[in-house]
C-alpha cells in the first residue's frame, strides 16, 4: 500500500484512528470497500458511544478508550488529521511496517480514473475565505465545482459521490497535509506563513514543511505570497517543492505586480502572469471594491483565488463575476453595527497573532477587544505593530495578561481594560467598557488573537456574544 491506486481494499484490515467528522466517513467508506475495519479511539464519551453504535450496527468494530495500541493485523492506519504523530499507534505502526494515510490521502487514493482536478489551499490564515473565493469563481465560470476539504463538503464524498465535479477547490490543513505524502494537486497556493500549532508539529520548520507539501508534483502553477517577509518564506517553499515539468511560480502582491505575478495597479486587480507576453501585458480581473470586505488581507486572498482560477484556464470576467457573488462566512471581518458614530467589527475568527495582525491593520483608529487562550502566542510584534492605531484596549480570557503585558511594554500610552472574569457574561461588560472608550470615527474590533475555550465552546459563540451585546447597546 505504499503508492499508487488500491484497487481491491477486499479483507483489507485497516484501523481508523479517530471518531469524528473524518473518521467516521472514512471508516463508512472502507467498509463499503470491503475492508476489515477497526475504529480506534481515544475517548469514551457519549457522543463516542454513539457514533460507535452506528457503526458497529454496520459490521465495523470499534475500540474506545485506548487509542494507543495498535490491533493486530492491521495492514494500514487512516488517521484524523488532529492526531499527533508522535502517538504511541504510530510509533507501533512504524516499528510494524504499517503505512499511516490522513483522511485527505485516503480521498486521493480513492479517486477514480476521471477524476477532478484539486486546486489547493494552505496557510496560517485566510484558507476558508480563499477556498470559498475560487469556489465562487468557477462556478461564475460554469464550472461544477465545491469547496471541500477542511470545509464544506468531505472530500470522500466529494470523491465517492455520483456527482462529477469538473475541478474541486479544497482547503487543507497543515495537519492534513502531513499525512497526505502522495497527494498531487493540478496548482496549489500557500497564502502566509506564521507560528501556529507548534505543540502538533514541534517546530516552525516542521510545521512549514508540511505546508510545504501542497506544491509537490503541482503541475501547472505553485502560487505564493510575493509580499511574505521572515523565513521560510512560501516562496522558499516553492524553491523546494518537486513540481512537473513546466509548473510555474506566480506570485501575488498588494503592489503593482511583475511578470508572474497578480497585484494591485490602481484600485484594480491585476494578472501578468497568465497572459500573452507577460513582460509587457497586463489582464484586468476586478476592482478592489469587488472584494468583500476590501481589507489588505483579504484582497490577498482574493488574488491568490484569482491565481488558481487563471491556473486552471478561467477567464477574467469570471474572476470579477466570483468575487462580486461571494459572501464571506460570519465572524470574519463582519459588520455587526454603526452606533453613535463608532463601527463595531466581530472578527472572533482571528484567534491567532497573524489573522489579529491582519484585522488590526484594516483600521486607523482601534478599540481592540482581545483574550483567550493564547496557544504558546507572545504579542510583542502584534501590539508593537498595531499601537499607532490603537485608541483603547478590553482584555478578556484566560490569558489576557500575555497581552496586558504586551501593551505596556509597546504602547504604555494606551487605555487598558482588564476585566478579571472568564464566565460568558464578561462579553457584555467588555462591549460596555469598548463603548465607553470609544470616539466617533472609531472602530471597536473584536480581534481576540486567542483561542476561545476558556470561555465559549468556539470561535462563533463569541462573536454571538458579542453581536448580541452590540446589539443590547444599540437598542
Amino acid at each position: 500500500m505504499g503508492s499508487g491506486q488500491v484497487t481491491d481494499w477486499q479483507g483489507k484490515h485497516v484501523t481508523v484512528a479517530g471518531l469524528g467528522v473524518s473518521g467516521v466517513p472514512a471508516a463508512r467508506a472502507l467498509h463499503g470497500l470491503g475492508a476489515e475495519v477497526t475504529v480506534v479511539n481515544d475517548g469514551d464519551d457519549a457522543r463516542a458511544r454513539e457514533q460507535a453504535a452506528e457503526l458497529e450496527a454496520l459490521g465495523v468494530t470499534v475500540r474506545l478508550g485506548d487509542g494507543e495500541t495498535l490491533p493486530d493485523g492491521t495492514e494500514l492506519i487512516v488517521t484524523a488529521p488532529g492526531w499527533r504523530p508522535d502517538k504511541p499507534l504510530f510509533a507501533a505502526a512504524d516499528r510494524a511496517g504499517v503505512p499511516v494515510w490522513g483522511d485527505v490521502e485516503l480521498a486521493w487514493r480513492l479517486r477514480g480514473p476521471d477524476a477532478a482536478p484539486w486546486l489547493a489551499v494552505t496557510g496560517t490564515n485566510g484558507k476558508t475565505t480563499t477556498v470559498q473565493m475560487l469556489a465562487s469563481i468557477l462556478e461564475a465560470a460554469g464550472l461544477r465545482t465545491a469547496a471541500v476539504g477542511n470545509i464544506g463538503v468531505s472530500l470522500l464524498d466529494a470523491v465517492l459521490g455520483e456527482e462529477p465535479y469538473d475541478v474541486l477547490a479544497v482547503e487543507l490543513s497543515s495537519y492534513q497535509l502531513h499525512w497526505a505524502p502522495s497527494l498531487r494537486a493540478h496548482s496549489a497556493a500557500v497564502l502566509n506563513l506564521a507560528p501556529d500549532h507548534l505543540d502538533w508539529h514541534g517546530s516552525m520548520e516542521a510545521y512549514a514543511r508540511d505546508k510545504g507539501r501542497v506544491y509537490e508534483g503541482n503541475r501547472v502553477a505553485c502560487v505564493y505570497n510575493a509580499d511574505a517577509t521572515g523565513k521560510p518564506s512560501t516562496e522558499d517553499l516553492v524553491r523546494e517543492a518537486d513540481v512537473e515539468e513546466g509548473c510555474r511560480a506566480v506570485g501575488f502582491t498588494l503592489g503593482a505586480p511583475g511578470p508572474s505575478q497578480l497585484g494591485v495597479v490602481e484600485g484594480i486587480l491585476v494578472d501578468r502572469a497568465f497572459v500573452e507576453n507577460r513582460q509587457r501585458n497586463a489582464q484586468e480581473l476586478a476592482e478592489v471594491s469587488d472584494v468583500n470586505p476590501p481589507a489588505p488581507h483579504n484582497i490577498a486572498n482574493a488574488l491568490a483565488a484569482a491565481a488558481l482560477a487563471r491556473a486552471y484556464g478561467v477567464p477574467a470576467s469570471a474572476v470579477r463575476d466570483g468575487l462580486r457573488a461571494f459572501t464571506p462566512d460570519a465572524h470574519r471581518i463582519a459588520h455587526v453595527a454603526d452606533v453613535d458614530g463608532v463601527t463595531w467589527i466581530d472578527d472572533s475568527k482571528a484567534t491567532n497573532t497573524h489573522a489579529a495582525e491582519a484585522s488590526l491593520a484594516a483600521y486607523d483608529s482601534i478599540v481592540w477587544i482581545a483574550g483567550g487562550l493564547a496557544k504558546g502566542a507572545t504579542f510583542d510584534e502584534l501590539v508593537g505593530g498595531a499601537a499607532k492605531r490603537l485608541r483603547g484596549a478590553v482584555l478578556i480570557g484566560r490569558d489576557r495578561a500575555l497581552i496586558r503585558e504586551a501593551l505596556a511594554r509597546h504602547a504604555p500610552e494606551v487605555p487598558v481594560v482588564d476585566l478579571d472574569r472568564t464566565d460568558t457574561g464578561a462579553m457584555l461588560q467588555a462591549v460596555q467598557e469598548a463603548q465607553r472608550l470609544a470616539r466617533p470615527g472609531d472602530t471597536v474590533l473584536l480581534a481576540p488573537a486567542c483561542a476561545s475555550m476558556d470561555m465559549f465552546a468556539n470561535y462563533n459563540k463569541r462573536g454571538d456574544a458579542f453581536a448580541q451585546a452590540v446589539r443590547e447597546l444599540g437598542a
